[in-house]
């Protein structure tokens, strides 16, 4: 192992080590590769110089139109949580299916759904679903394990329903890296790959593990 890999993997386990340690995440991804970078560069191992990429770089994703859509997904989140509608909502949904286990079970897929196309954070929805949804289904007789491998299904629904986060930033990269590969083979001016394509795409796929999760 070289040392630029050595580097590499400290960097890897510092930020794991430190999004685990409770710190606040911002600080975390912020703190530990500058510190990373430091002590590589007191070992001959790193250029500081590489550092005043970053200003550019930060404005690059700030002045970014696509990934605006990011914090506004957030909020979104925030503001269902806060207001209480996502709980109201299960609750109606509960209240339709008469608390039958199976009903209740239904009934928290479908708004996990619903909460997944609205926030598109999968910790902020199972975060969520275990806050709302985990004492009703108790409630309702339904298994303890069964209660929490739903939730743990759902909340994953979230990356595929669109729109999501992930997606908002599968469409900046691949869209960057399309038109790049599209110029390096001569044509000048591609069709671009848009998020909305990538919404279309992943649509009928979130809709059959919906599905599939209610037939289960």
């Amino acid at each position: 192992m070289t040392g630029q890999e050595g580097v590499l993997l400290a960097l890897l386990l510092g930020l794991f080590g430190g999004i685990l340690s409770g710190i606040p995440a911002m600080l975390a991804i912020a703190g530990v590769p500058l510190v990373t970078a430091l002590i590589a560069s007191a070992f001959g191992l790193f250029d500081l110089s590489f550092l005043n990429f970053f200003p550019g770089r930060v404005w690059g994703v700030m002045s970014n139109r696509l990934l605006m859509a990011v914090p506004l997904f957030v909020l979104m989140g925030v503001l269902l949580e806060r207001a209480q509608l996502a709980e109201r909502m299960l609750g109606v949904l509960g209240r339709l299916t008469r608390g039958s286990p199976r009903g209740m079970g239904l009934s928290v897929l479908a708004f996990s759904a619903l909460i997944a196309a609205s926030t598109g954070i999968i910790g902020a929805t199972v975060v969520m679903l275990v806050l709302i949804s985990l004492p009703a289904m108790r409630s309702a007789g339904i298994d303890k394990r069964l209660a929490a491998g739903l939730i743990c299904a759902s909340g994953t629904l979230g990356q595929v329903i669109p729109p999501s986060i992930i997606l908002v930033l599968l469409g900046d990269q691949i869209g960057n890296v399309y038109l790049e590969a599209q110029q390096a083979a001569g044509n000048f001016a591609p069709d671009p790959v848009s998020v909305g394509d990538l919404f279309a795409g992943a649509l009928l796929p979130g809709l059959m593990l919906v599905a599939i999760y209610a037939i289960r």
